[in-house]
């Protein structure tokens, strides 16, 4: 059986409830995408103007740390909402994203959902209560994502006498930028 990008909208938990009509308008933006294990779906600082809405699998978020590398900060699985930025300006990617196991998603077309959204307010209030049922059921407070250590030293470089590394807790915010609220 084939599913088609209306089928994975309409059983997705980010638009329960929404009407036939503004599925079928959504769909004409959306199209079903899948990623293999390892396949990197887009970077930190790149260009963000799309969207998906996770099926199955499972993605990493991860951003960059001076002297650490690609860390992870969060996994989203099967019906969850990969990617905001293209929300906000400057509609870059605040993180990256990799799929960690094959992945079952829709893709959708930021501008042309703006557009969507622009013509039709009833579908950007869907939306947009959408959005708040989801984040606000899938909110963590914020507190430590991940540790960030500098060896074995006391910060200037000088090695500490009796003690493991020196670790403080960087914390990972995710608020929008001032100035969002632009429709582009």
């Amino acid at each position: 059986m084939i599913t088609t990008a209306y089928d994975l909208l309409a059983g997705h938990p980010f638009l329960h409830g929404m009407s036939r009509q503004h599925l079928d308008r959504l769909a004409l933006w959306g199209r079903r995408s899948s990623f293999h294990a390892g396949t990197r779906i887009f970077s930190e600082g790149g260009v963000a103007d799309r969207f998906w809405l996770i099926r199955d699998g499972a993605v990493e978020l991860d951003t960059e740390v001076p002297g650490r590398g690609r860390v992870v900060v969060e996994t989203l699985g099967g019906g969850s909402v990969l990617g905001w930025s293209w929300l906000f300006p400057p509609y870059r990617w605040h993180f990256g994203a990799t799929a960690v196991e094959p992945t079952l998603t829709v893709e959708l077309d930021g501008k042309g959902i703006y557009r969507l959204c622009a013509e039709d307010p009833a579908l950007g209030f869907e939306l947009t209560a959408g959005s708040f049922r989801w984040s606000s059921s899938a909110y963590k407070p914020p507190g430590p994502a991940f540790s960030t250590c500098d060896g074995n030293s006391n910060g200037n470089g000088v090695p500490r006498r009796g003690r493991g590394p020196r670790c403080r807790p960087v914390r990972v915010s995710f608020r929008p930028p001032r100035g969002s609220s632009a429709i582009r």
